[in-house]
């Protein structure tokens, strides 16, 4: 009797952590799992009020009857907290796909797009994103690539000097990762994670000064500054 009650304690601790996040050195994971969560992009409310916090988000999920566990920024955004590139919600495109050619982390090329249909999630170059958009629920366009089919961006240094707290989101197989640095990084170091620890074949990079990140368990709010779209994993009460 003490053994099975042992056996039950102990997976129920499995699926706890499970629901929420994983701390490695100097970096917070969050495992999406499919079967007990939803993966969501936010922006606005039905009155076209963008959410600019966390707090905000949990309110308007709660009032839907959901818990949002686990959230951060999701991709890069203007001074009215428009997205500088695509993004699509619940099947709806919001803003275009940006191939411009400019300055800055979001025009670094290649940059690409996190997208899930109804195959599942995907990571591709922004100009591929195009034949693949027919059955596209959430769509966020940033830049750079961290890693491309298992390759690190090939102008990503080793030693630059470039620290800063990162996120992003990474693929393995079936799996997504979000990802944010707990201490400064540089984008070299930041692609090694998703590539070594993570096992990823593909990941995008979101942002980095403004990075922020909600937990529900443990409780932990690190946003400093309103944001643009965010993405969140949420799951029925």
């Amino acid at each position: 009797m003490m053994l099975c009650r042992l056996i039950c304690l102990v997976l129920t601790l499995l699926l706890s952590s499970s629901l929420y996040a994983t701390d490695y050195a100097g970096f917070t994971v969050k495992t999406y799992q499919p079967q007990q969560e939803q993966l969501g992009l936010y922006l606005k409310d039905e009155n076209g009020q963008i959410f600019k916090t966390f707090a905000r988000l949990d309110t308007w999920l709660n009032a839907k009857q959901e818990t949002l566990i686990f959230a951060m920024n999701a991709g890069m955004y203007q001074s009215n907290f428009e997205p500088v590139g695509l993004l699509v919600i619940k099947g709806k495109q919001l803003a275009k796909l940006n191939l411009r050619e400019a300055k800055g982390n979001f025009y670094w090329k290649p940059n690409g797009v996190f997208f899930v249909d109804d195959t599942g999630a995907q990571i591709v170059e922004s100009s591929q994103y195009p034949k693949l958009a027919d059955k596209v629920q959430f769509a966020t366009q940033s830049g750079p690539l961290l890693l491309q089919q298992g390759k690190i961006h090939p102008e990503f240094k080793p030693d630059a000097i470039s620290r800063l707290i990162r996120n992003g989101v990474g693929i393995a197989g079936n799996q997504v990762y979000l990802v944010m640095s707990t201490k400064p990084v540089n984008f070299y170091e930041f692609a090694r994670f998703f590539k070594d620890e993570l096992k990823c074949s593909d990941a995008l990079y979101l942002d980095g000064v403004v990075s922020a990140l909600y937990m529900q368990e443990p409780k932990l709010n690190t946003q400093t500054t309103p944001l643009g779209p965010m993405i969140g994993i949420t799951r029925q009460p």
